[in-house]
């Protein structure tokens, strides 16, 4: 169970105890990213508590992206099967958390989704919402993905999944991983499914979603859908009985 975080340390513990109360055989892995107000202090200190909490400190406030790939290498290095990404601001509920691995038992990525039937948002503004609607939709028709909610970060990865995906290779660090790390999945012909979640707005803390994160996703997910089209028009060119696929 990997959590990032970035000045949490009142959300943090809430996180890890919903954790441990609905998954108990679940290990936790705290990837603080030297977090000024104290979260990585905080961490310790449940780690100290509990022998299946564990905490990595990063140097500095480096991305969601360079987090979570720090945290797959960590889980793949010791045999982990199942890699899961959960927020630590109250977002994710842990109790769908038994839900989503069941999902993992036969598929390689497990999305928690908010716009699959019987998902849900609470206590967001409309523009947040139409934000997140507009924006996986634009991802869904440009890069051709039968995905949701490809910009969702309450997921499950099998471990073969990450292996198979190149994440060596990956440079997104913001929001936008999420997307990236969806349409590689997509791309390698893994097994993507969706779960329904009930996604909760933070109470504690301010969201780390502004203008910078928004335009680097934008100018990434547009990059790649115009060479993913791109390639489309040249294989078609060259195949026209496949015309009816663009």
């Amino acid at each position: 169970m990997l959590i990032p975080t970035y000045n949490e340390r009142e959300n943090l513990p809430v996180a890890v105890h919903g954790v441990r109360e609905h998954v108990p055989q679940a290990d936790v892995v705290v990837l603080d990213d030297a977090s000024p107000d104290g979260t990585g202090e905080v961490a310790d200190a449940l780690a100290a508590q509990d022998p299946q909490v564990h905490v990595i400190h990063r140097k500095g406030k480096e991305g969601l992206g360079a987090a979570y790939l720090a945290g797959f290498e960590w889980a793949l290095e010791r045999g982990y099967d199942a890699i899961v990404e959960m927020d630590a601001d109250g977002s994710h509920r842990p109790e769908h958390l038994p839900a989503l691995l069941e999902a993992a038992a036969g598929a390689d990525l497990v999305i928690g989704s908010r716009w699959v039937s019987g998902g849900k948002v609470v206590n967001w503004p409309v523009h947040r919402k139409a934000l997140s609607v507009g924006g996986n939709l634009y991802v869904k028709v440009l890069l051709g993905m039968p995905v949701n909610d490809a910009t969702a970060g309450f997921r499950v990865y099998r471990a073969a999944a990450l292996r198979a995906m190149g994440l060596q290779d990956v440079a997104s660090h913001g929001y936008c991983f999420q997307t990236d790390l969806t349409w590689r999945a997509v791309r390698a012909g893994l097994l993507v499914v969706e779960v329904p979640i009930t996604f909760v707005e933070r109470e504690i803390g301010t969201s780390k979603m502004d203008g910078d994160v928004v335009t680097e996703s934008l100018r990434r997910i547009t990059g790649w859908g115009l060479r993913h089209r791109a390639r489309q028009v040249r294989d078609l060119a060259r195949r026209p009985e496949r015309w009816h696929e663009l």
